[in-house]
């Protein structure tokens, strides 16, 4: 899968090529996300404006990229996620691991 990137000061905003990621191509969706992020990167938004659904195969590939960004002290947020996607991160306990800005501007004064 395809991941759009650009470059905020010093944050990496990702964003998805498809609107959903399942158990069909989230291993893709996560690949992706590792190309895109480059080892200097150090904050690190995905913008899921997009995104219609996601499954907990997406929910996984997400986590492992930001242990990830984690391990080596960056930080990552997601932003632009639409009720029902908020709703799979709240229930799945996601919405307590990893931050959700309403916006992108917030998401970005969250981790610059």
């Amino acid at each position: 899968m395809e991941i759009s990137t650009e470059r905020v000061g010093n944050a990496l905003i990702v964003m998805p090529s498809e609107n959903r990621v399942d158990g069909t191509n989230a291993r893709d969706f996560q690949v992706g996300l590792e190309a895109a992020i480059e080892e200097t990167d150090s904050a690190v938004i995905f913008d899921a404006e997009t995104l219609t659904y996601i499954s907990s195969a997406g929910l996984r590939a997400i986590l492992l990229v930001v242990k990830s960004i984690n391990r080596r002290g960056g930080k990552f947020a997601v932003c632009s996620l639409s009720d029902p996607i908020r709703e799979i991160f709240s229930i799945s306990g996601f919405d307590n691991i990893i931050p959700i800005e309403a916006t992108r501007d917030e998401a970005l004064a969250a981790i610059g």
